[in-house]
């Protein structure tokens, strides 16, 4: 570690009267006002993304990298967004982006917010934290949550791809402490990114960090959807486990914090979806920041709609049901559903169990992958069996790999497939995406019909030979029954499309594309 990382021992030692170290902040909420929230569809806790742009690279994070203003919210749709989660519920507004202490949203939001009696939260990159912002900040008792990654200047530039994101960082802190953070009204945390380039780090700066009363915050580096390859960063699940219980230890014996060690956060099990969702800076909703499927958007509909009427919220609210094997069959089941950004990135799948977590790791064949074979989906065999893979699922959504051969029932002589396979593709891929939903879960059953079709219209022919793909998303849902549209296409020319009636026995759980309410 080389000298600059020992600018830490020249922040401020700062303590609170009467008082260790401060605690590790936890969810914030009561577990019963975390079932309350989700058995009601209302929220606890919203995150709100501002910034246009992060000046930083780092490699774990989709944070867009150039800066641009088209289509984002206004000041008016902002506020407006606050208010709609007031009413929900929400106690506690979080503003995401890297840079967003310089952008021009966040002193309104600051003010509009705190008009509200909402708590508010910043997570911010450092960028733009001045002497003069500091002290707006904490008279108004924004918790801050800085980025750190790393403690000394090269690893710190590998990882953010910034040449001067270590200094930033430390300055800021040095501003923020010089304004008052942190106190029993405006806590500072900083968030660490746990990767090979800062592992053998971890402990020492944690320590170092809770003698100055600021939180540190842990997170595993995990693929986001830059999709780039980072085999840099990795570390193996018992390193983390070890430095995890290490960390454990020296809380229940310096600082007397009693949890113990488990992922994806350190001491708590992540259920933000229970009670939490992000919203894009363009207006779309999501589940989370890992899992990026929109949800919906708050331009087309009221917040409360979107949160009612998610069926990827509705399958999280319902974790003990639906997350799949090994998760669900984990003893701490209960309380954790692993990291569902992680499980996405890395499946496709948002209810897969979780591939980082060390409780897995004898386990990795278990856990399922998109794309998925069809032939374990559904009952029919070739060549009555017309589709191939599920490829993709999202909300109340997904999609179906299918390859015409000349074996395929309604395949003319002449190559040309017949108008009525179109639907037989659709029938077929709506129950692989239910069979899916239910895969290897035991305790969750269910029996459906097709009830009936319309409405199909032919706008090209397929050939034995065409790679197709069918796409269904469900317009409508009441009680056991559904409609589906769904489209044919051959790359990016749709071929059919038409609607699918259905309805299902409900056993238990709520598919991506299936029809239990």
């Amino acid at each position: 570690m080389i000298e600059k990382t020992h600018q830490l021992d020249r922040l401020e030692m700062r303590r609170m009267p009467g008082s260790r170290a401060r605690q590790i902040h936890n969810l914030g909420f009561s577990r019963e006002e975390i079932e309350q929230a989700a058995g009601s569809s209302q929220l606890l806790a919203m995150e709100i993304e501002l910034a246009p742009a992060c000046h930083l690279r780092c490699p774990h994070c989709g944070a867009p990298k150039r800066s641009s203003s088209r289509n984002e919210l206004s000041q008016a749709e902002l506020r407006d967004l606050v208010l709609q989660a007031r009413d929900l519920g929400v106690r506690k507004i979080t503003l995401l982006g890297g840079g967003s202490a310089v952008s021009r949203d966040v002193s309104e939001m600051i003010r509009f917010v705190g008009s509200q009696d909402l708590e508010l939260e910043l997570f911010t990159d450092a960028a733009g934290i001045t002497a003069g912002f500091a002290r707006q900040l904490f008279e108004a008792r924004v918790r801050v949550v800085l980025k750190v990654g790393a403690f000394d200047t090269g690893a710190r530039d590998r990882f953010t791809g910034a040449e001067d994101s270590f200094e930033l960082v430390f300055q800021a802190l040095r501003e923020l402490q010089e304004a008052g953070y942190p106190s029993e009204e405006a806590s500072l945390t900083v968030a660490i990114v746990i990767g090979r380039h800062n592992i053998d780090q971890v402990l020492a700066i944690w320590r170092r960090f809770r003698d100055r009363e600021i939180v540190p915050h842990l997170e595993i580096a995990a693929p986001q959807a830059s999709g780039e390859d980072h085999e840099w960063l990795d570390v193996h699940r018992g390193e983390v486990q070890g430095l995890l219980a290490a960390i454990a230890d020296v809380e229940r014996n310096h600082y007397g914090q009693d949890w113990d060690p488990q992922p994806p956060l350190l001491g708590n099990g992540c259920m933000r979806h229970k009670f939490s969702c992000l919203v894009r800076r363009q207006g779309d909703v999501l589940a989370c920041i890992g899992v990026d499927i929109p949800i919906g958007n708050i331009r087309d509909q009221k917040l409360h709609d979107i949160i009612k009427d998610s069926e990827i919220l509705e399958d999280l609210r319902a974790h003990s049901r639906t997350i799949k094997e090994p998760c669900a069959s984990c003893e701490e089941a209960d309380s954790c559903y692993g990291c569902r950004g992680a499980a996405y990135e890395l499946t496709g799948d948002y209810l897969a169990a979780d591939p980082l977590c060390w409780r897995n790791a004898e386990r990795q064949d278990e856990i399922v992958h998109l794309p998925f074979s069809a032939a374990e989906l559904i009952p029919h065999e070739r060549p009555m069996r017309m589709i191939d893979d599920l490829v993709r699922t999202g909300e109340r959504s997904g999609a179906v790999s299918v390859t015409v051969s000349a074996e395929m029932p309604f395949a003319g002589e002449n190559g040309i497939v017949d108008e009525i396979a179109y639907f037989e593709m659709m029938a077929q891929s709506v129950a692989a995406l239910n069979g899916f939903k239910h895969l290897g879960r035991s305790k969750s059953s269910s029996e459906g019909y097709l009830v009936g079709a319309q409405n199909l219209e032919i706008l090209g022919p397929a050939r034995v030979g065409d790679a197709l793909t069918v796409s269904l998303y469900k317009d409508v849902r009441f009680g056991n029954f559904g409609v589906l549209k769904g489209t044919v296409s051959r790359g990016d020319t749709i071929l059919a499309r038409g609607e699918i009636k259905i309805w299902h026995n409900v056993g238990s759980g709520a598919g991506p594309a299936g029809l239990e309410e």
